[in-house]
């Protein structure tokens, strides 16, 4: 398996090129690396190890925290109940999600459910609250860097994120057992949201899909995270950005009898953000894709429904 060369950079240190340079690594993998980004190491190796603790509970405790009717939005999702877009066998996962606590009287509480927390779990939520603002804070960053990349000031994504739809998950793939069949850890997809932040892995796994059709292998440097774009950033800039397709395979081997945790944090816009392709990205070359608008939150519904978390 071939390493994607994508090159690590510094949200710090590379003030002035920052912009152009992970710009460029997404156009061409539709991926970027990040260091220096800001997320406090202490902190996530706190999460891991609440995370490794809340997944190690029996089966009877998590379902407590499964919450039928959402999608999946808040809590608990069991193992292999997601499946990617056009796949026939569900992932061999189970997640947790966190998202954003709304101001009282917000318009987007209709959208957007109330977290819900373990109380097994010790710390739980003040660790994974901070963290998530920590990803929120991250997030936006990159997102300037990328409005800059692409001429329209960079503070356009401000207000679009506002009270946004952003989602922390917690991951947990098993062991592979016996009765995997053809199903993997996480099978072939694209993500749904503006851009995702992955905290990287323990173990090996992640990959994405060259544009010349071969699957790289991607491991992220000690520290750094893993950027890239999502299919509501695609929609806004017309492909100029590509959301690249991705998996996480098996492990061979020893390894198998492995788990593995990951903690992707998927930044979405706000739930009433209505789409409109940024004038910037369309040209007789690169005619609009999206003449419709819709809203975020209609997109991140049609896709839920087409990756099995909400019944159609």
């Amino acid at each position: 398996m071939d390493l994607a060369q994508i090159p690590v950079l510094s949200l710090e240190n590379d003030t002035a090129e920052f912009p152009a340079r992970i710009g460029e690594s997404f156009r061409t993998f539709g991926f970027a690396m990040v260091r220096d980004h800001g997320i406090d190491l202490a902190l996530i190796e706190r999460a891991w190890d609440l995370t490794a603790q809340f997944f190690a509970l029996p089966v009877e405790t998590k379902m407590q925290y499964f919450k039928t009717g959402q999608g999946g939005a808040r809590g608990y999702t069991p193992f292999r109940t997601e499946v990617a877009k056009g796949a026939k066998e569900k992932d061999l996962k189970e997640f947790w999600h966190v998202g954003r606590d709304l101001p009282a009287g917000s318009p987007l509480a209709a959208t957007m459910a109330p977290n819900i927390w373990p109380s097994e779990i010790d710390g739980f939520e003040e660790t994974f609250t901070e963290l998530y603002a920590q990803f929120d804070k991250a997030g936006a960053r990159i997102l300037s860097a990328i409005a800059i990349d692409l001429g329209i000031g960079a503070d356009w994504f401000d207000p679009a994120i506002e009270d946004g739809n952003s989602v922390l998950r917690l991951l947990h793939y098993p062991p592979i057992g016996e009765g995997a069949g053809g199903a993997i850890r996480a099978g072939a997809h694209e993500d749904i949201n503006l851009i995702t932040l992955l905290l990287g892995a323990q173990e090996a796994g992640l990959e994405l899909l060259s544009k010349d059709g071969r699957w790289l292998s991607v491991a992220p440097p000690e520290g750094a995270i893993v950027i890239n774009i999502g299919d509501m950033l695609q929609r806004l800039t017309n492909h100029v950005l590509p959301s690249t397709t991705h998996r996480v395979r098996n492990p061979d081997g020893e390894r198998a009898s492995h788990s593995r945790y990951s903690m992707p944090y998927f930044l979405h816009l706000r739930s009433d953000f209505p789409f409109h392709t940024l004038p910037g990205c369309v040209s007789a070359e690169n005619p609009d894709r999206y003449p419709v608008s819709i809203t975020a939150d209609d997109y991140l519904q049609e896709r839920l429904r087409e990756i099995g978390l909400i019944k159609a």
